[in-house]
């Protein structure tokens, strides 16, 4: 609840409450993100999770309490922070929304995870038209449900976040540049999550669970582009794309340095992107890459070229002579070796956009205004990634981009 002071100053009557949806990795960096929220009073008040024994353990970790189930969480919170996987996305959003929660939504955003109780179900077989058509449908009742609860939907894309995206936002704003080719990339040697290897878990592989990051950085970005310009967001219109399953090719040679235990997703994409104002954007994203996270993305404008590295960045550079010597410290994500020449993260969590995500979700809450981060990009992702699987699966044929018609203003 917020209160007028003299000056016109806005300010909390009390703190915001958040809950926590789910007891893995994202739950754990969302949790220390809140930590570090400054001018509003938050707090993280519980965490339920259908690993009862992780969740038990995360909550009696940071001393918090552990709810049995979402429903008893529901009235105690503010915020439910959605860090489940994928597949229950939808059903965890609209349940808060209904219960007159702000939601917090990990990415991606939603997808489609095959019939239920399907076990038969394998996601590199399955028609993507009928995946598009499903992804989509789930993707509208979400933001439906938060329209019509008046709830803030913060969807969290921690690209849109990171320092370099922002500069590049405040560059393209202000220059008033025209974005002409947009080309970004995140990639590594395959996730350690063993749900990600599954489908009907992971919504599908190297599409969904990589190239989102710099795809919806840069639909963003086309958005602040459009902003500054016409007082409308650039959006995209038809998109052609490739994907393959390279670590599951017969004549792929296992050296055991890649993840290879894929049971029916990609492992290798690209993605060609058409904005509905004729400029371009190219994606690749893959599992095939070794020597850490490679995060980045290069902006084509017509009065300016900008480099944005998130990982790696030469902020700082290191020799260790010798693994053993640096067993207990933590220099930047699945680097793979600590010996020899690396670059260690100061601060990955900073660069990556993690803890900026989470304050402007927390100010968006306190003040009534839309997050960065929100239907807008969390709609035209999906839209984007599953026309992009229909694509594949007509070998790089062109296809149009289904757009929410409830965000068109």
């Amino acid at each position: 609840m917020l209160l007028q002071q003299g000056g016109g100053k806005r300010v909390m009557e009390k703190n915001i409450r958040v809950g926590i949806v789910g007891s893995g990795n994202a739950a754990v960096f969302h949790y220390e993100a809140y930590k570090r929220v400054t001018g509003i009073d938050v707090k993280v008040v519980g965490v339920t999770s259908i690993d009862k024994s992780q969740c038990n353990d995360f909550a009696g970790r940071r001393n918090i309490q552990p709810f049995a189930s979402l429903d008893d969480m529901l009235p105690v919170v503010d915020i439910v922070d959605n860090c489940t996987p994928g597949y229950a996305h939808e059903a965890v959003s609209v349940a808060a929304f209904e219960a007159g929660n702000h939601v917090v939504v990990e990415k991606p955003f939603t997808g489609y995870y095959g019939p239920e109780g399907d076990d038969s179900f394998h996601g590199n077989r399955f028609p993507k038209q009928k995946m598009l058509e499903e992804a989509v449908a789930s993707a509208r009742r979400i933001i439906a449900a938060a329209m019509k609860s008046n709830k803030k939907l913060c969807y969290a894309e921690n690209w849109i976040y990171a320092p370099a995206v922002q500069k590049e936002a405040e560059i393209l704003s202000k220059s008033r540049g025209q974005i002409l080719w947009a080309l970004g990339d995140q990639s590594h040697s395959g996730s350690p999550s063993p749900a990600y290897g599954i489908w009907k878990l992971s919504g599908g592989g190297s599409v969904v669970g990589k190239s989102c990051h710099p795809l919806t950085a840069i639909l963003y970005l086309k958005q602040i582009e459009g902003m500054a310009f016409h007082g409308k967001a650039i959006r995209p219109k038809a998109v052609s794309a490739r994907t393959h399953e390279i670590t599951r090719n017969p004549r792929f040679v296992d050296k055991g340095f890649l993840r290879t235990d894929y049971e029916d997703i990609e492992d290798y994409c690209q993605i060609h992107l058409i904005f509905d104002d004729g400029m371009v954007a190219d994606v690749f994203a893959s599992e095939v890459v070794m020597g850490g996270v490679h995060n980045w993305l290069e902006i084509f404008a017509n009065n300016h070229r900008a480099k944005c590295n998130l990982s790696p960045t030469n902020a700082m550079e290191l020799y260790n002579p010798k693994e053993e010597q640096l067993a207990e410290v933590y220099l930047l994500e699945k680097i793979g070796t600590k010996q020899g020449w690396s670059t260690p993260a100061p601060d990955e969590s900073f660069v990556f956009g993690y803890p900026q995500e989470i304050q402007d979700f927390m100010e968006a809450v306190a003040t009534g205004r839309e997050p960065k981060s929100g239907m807008l990009a969390a709609s035209d992702s999906v839209g984007v990634l599953y026309a992009a699987y229909l694509s594949a699966e007509r070998k790089g044929t062109e296809v149009e981009v289904p757009l929410d018609p409830a965000l068109d203003s």
